[in-house]
């Protein structure tokens, strides 16, 4: 299977991507439609039901998971809970891959660890049909999403050989796939829960899951071949090579964090600011707030394949950006999208009705930025990892994003607390800041980076 931007001159003949990537990609399309559906209601959901007196008290746990909160951050508002919660919950989602990827390298094999990881996202998700279980489905989604999500990346990787220049293209189609169910999954799940009740949105997500991993075993032959378990290997030593690299991974990888602070934020307190601050009516209809976190994902399909033509006709010009610098610029971007919150912030301080598309173009820069950002700094990974690592590597991507959406949980709960205005110029600083820097150490990172390394 190829399409158009497969078959790139550049590249040659050989172009066109292995079925595998294909089936990969859309077991992702489902289950990123389970995951960003959910994610869609989880704020206002709590806001508005399960974290509100007489529903709160009823959810198992919570009396005890409050406390130790509030231990740490002090008394928590309705709002300021939900947002710690939001970003623990988003913040474990993206830290388990870690211990996932080490059960994929060393334990199960990576299928049988990413099938599991189905079945508990599609458990999580239907035991998100109930009040009495919200931190139990929480807690189910955790570890689906670790199991899964390293290891689906490093599947990726292993279809090509290591400096196949494919390889960063793969990375794109595949979160495009990705993006592909972010953008069906807010009108989807978000307008049936928003609209008519915050279970039927969890339980389409739970189908999501469902249909994600039953094309995941249909596909299962297109795969790379899965080397045998060895389960009492040792850690493979890294060499002298390895360490600048290693390094430079983990330098990128930081700096990087600050623009995902930003970004989770879209989908944090962003519903609750769109839903005070902005003017929905679009030709006589309030457009649902949840249709926001949909821009997202129609922006960066819409402009991925954009971007690779673009990357595609610099590369044979020869004035194609490192990948570093790509992600750089992807963080400059953000900003300008966090800026444009600030300018909104501002017109409603002064009586005015900011419209949708204040919030519209915040998602499109984001949206550029991410498809700058992310498949880059996989390929990255992908590339540079030792072999026998690649899924605990892949992990250790995903834990930058629980740094990140740590801090944006907890950055979040002050936003009652500050303006608005000022609350989003702080956020277009933090990843303001992340461009500065890559820009300001490119080239030792560069350096290490993008020296060869032999197959292994």
């Amino acid at each position: 299977m190829a399409t158009s931007f497969d078959l790139d001159p550049a590249y040659g003949a050989s172009a066109a991507h292995p079925p595998g990537l294909y089936y990969l990609s859309f077991t992702e399309v489902w289950e990123r439609f389970s995951f960003y559906g959910m994610q869609a209601l989880l704020v206002l959901y709590m806001v508005d039901q399960v974290l509100t007196p007489g529903h709160i008290e009823t959810v198992a746990g919570m009396g005890g998971f409050r406390t130790a909160l509030e231990g740490v951050f002090g008394p928590l508002s309705v709002q300021a809970l939900s947002s710690q919660v939001f970003g623990l919950y988003t913040a474990f989602v993206y830290f388990t891959p870690l211990m996932g990827g080490w059960i994929g390298d060393q334990v199960l094999g990576r299928r049988t660890t990413v099938l599991i990881g189905a079945g508990l996202m599609a458990l999580g998700h239907l035991l998100m049909a109930f009040e009495v279980t919200f931190l139990l489905a929480l807690l189910m989604l955790i570890l689906g999403s670790g199991c899964l999500k390293g290891n689906i990346s490093a599947q990726v990787g292993d279809l090509y050989p290591r400096d196949d220049p494919r390889r960063t293209p793969a990375f794109s189609l595949f979160n495009l796939a990705i993006n592909i169910g972010a953008f069906i999954a807010p009108l989807a799940c978000g307008t049936l829960g928003e609209l008519y009740g915050w279970h039927y949105g969890f339980g389409l997500a739970a189908a999501g899951m469902v249909v994600g991993a039953a094309i995941y075993w249909a596909g299962g032959r297109h795969l790379a071949p899965q080397a045998p378990v060895r389960r009492q290997a040792r850690r493979p030593a890294l060499t002298a090579t390895d360490m600048p690299m290693m390094w430079a991974l983990g330098a990128m990888l930081l700096l990087g964090t600050l623009y995902g602070v930003a970004y989770a934020q879209e989908f944090n307190v962003f519903n609750i600011w769109a839903r005070a601050q902005t003017d929905r009516h679009i030709l006589g209809f309030e457009m649902p707030v949840t249709w926001f976190p949909a821009f997202d994902g129609l922006f960066i399909v819409a402009f991925t394949p954009l971007v690779l033509r673009l990357w595609s006709a610099q590369r044979r010009r020869g004035i194609e950006e490192s990948d570093l610098a790509k992600i750089g610029l992807g963080s400059a971007l953000g900003a300008i999208g966090m800026l444009a919150l600030v300018a909104a912030s501002l017109i409603f301080a002064d009586g005015g009705r900011p419209g949708v598309g204040w919030g519209v173009f915040c998602f499109l820069m984001f949206a550029l930025g991410f498809i700058y950002t992310w498949p880059t700094t996989l390929a990255l990974c992908s590339r540079n990892a030792p072999a026998a690592l690649g899924g605990v590597i892949m992990g250790v991507a995903f834990l930058t994003n629980f740094v990140a959406n740590s801090l944006c949980g907890w950055i979040g709960s002050y936003y009652e607390r500050m303006t608005a205005a000022n609350f989003w110029l702080l956020h277009a600083a933090i990843t303001g800041v992340g461009a500065v820097l890559i820009f300001a150490f490119h080239r030792p990172l560069n350096r290490a980076l993008c020296t060869p390394r032999p197959e292994g």
